[in-house]
C-alpha cells in the first residue's frame, strides 16, 4: 500500500458564522460546503471534499472549488435556515421536481415538433416555453428551477440549449425574448464548469439535428 505524503498544503481554515455574521454571496459562481468543524458527518464529507483528486498522495483536493463555509450550529444565524437549509420548503420542491420531470417529454414533442414544420413558430411554442418561464419563477432563492442548481436543471439543460440553438437558426426565433427568468437561467448556467465541459460547438449541434429532423445542414 502506498504511504500518503506529507506535502499536502494545509488550509487556512475560514471562521465560524455565527448568530452576528451576514451571510455569504450566495449565487456568484462558487460553490460552497456548509458544515460545522465539529460535526462527525460533516466532517466526512469535508474529507471527501479534501481527497478528491488522490490528493491524499501529494496533489491537490477541491479546497479552491468548493469553499467551505463553517456554521455555528448552537447559535446559527438567522438566514442559515431560510437560504440554505429550508426544510419547511423541501416538500413543495421535491413536488414541483417531479412535475417538471414529467414535463420534459411534452415540452420536447411541442418543440421538436414545431422544429420540422415548415410553419412559422406557433403559440404551442410560445406557450411551451412561458410554461418554463413560470417555473424559474416559482421559487426566490436562486435562479434555477427549484432556486439552487439540481437535477431538474441537469435534466433540461441539454434539451434548453438545443432549442436556443436550433430555434434561432432555424426559425430565427430567440427563445428567451421576453422570458427574462430564462435568459438569467442560461447566463447562470454557462457559469456551472460541470455543465460547460460537456457543451458542444453550436454549429455541430445544429448539423447533427438538422440532419436527424430530414433537413440540410
Amino acid at each position: 500500500m502506498a504511504t500518503p505524503t506529507t506535502s499536502f498544503m494545509k488550509e487556512v481554515l475560514p471562521p465560524v458564522l455565527d448568530s452576528t455574521s451576514q451571510p455569504p454571496t450566495l449565487f456568484d459562481g462558487t460553490t460552497r460546503l456548509y458544515i460545522s468543524y465539529k460535526s462527525p458527518f460533516a466532517q466526512r464529507t469535508w474529507i471527501t471534499r479534501n481527497c478528491k483528486k488522490n490528493c491524499c498522495y501529494g496533489k491537490q483536493g477541491l479546497q479552491e472549488k468548493i469553499k467551505l463555509v463553517p456554521i455555528d450550529l448552537q447559535n446559527r444565524p438567522a438566514w442559515y435556515k431560510e437560504k440554505v437549509y429550508p426544510p419547511n420548503k423541501d416538500p413543495a420542491k421535491r413536488q414541483f421536481a417531479e412535475e417538471l420531470f414529467s414535463y420534459i417529454d411534452s415540452l420536447n414533442k411541442i418543440m421538436f415538433t414545431a422544429l420540422s414544420s415548415k410553419e412559422d413558430v406557433g403559440d404551442e411554442v410560445g406557450a411551451a416555453l412561458d410554461k418554463v418561464e413560470d417555473a424559474l419563477s416559482k421559487f426566490d432563492d436562486g435562479p434555477f428551477f427549484l432556486g439552487q442548481f439540481s437535477l431538474v436543471d441537469i435534466a433540461y439543460a441539454p434539451f434548453m440549449e438545443r432549442y436556443q440553438i436550433l430555434f434561432s437558426d432555424v426559425k430565427n426565433y430567440d427563445i428567451t425574448k421576453g422570458r427574462p427568468k430564462l435568459a438569467l437561467w442560461f447566463e447562470e448556467l454557462n457559469k456551472i464548469d460541470a455543465y460547460v465541459q460537456t457543451r458542444r460547438d453550436p454549429q455541430e449541434l445544429l448539423a447533427h439535428t438538422k440532419k436527424r429532423l430530414g433537413q440540410i445542414a
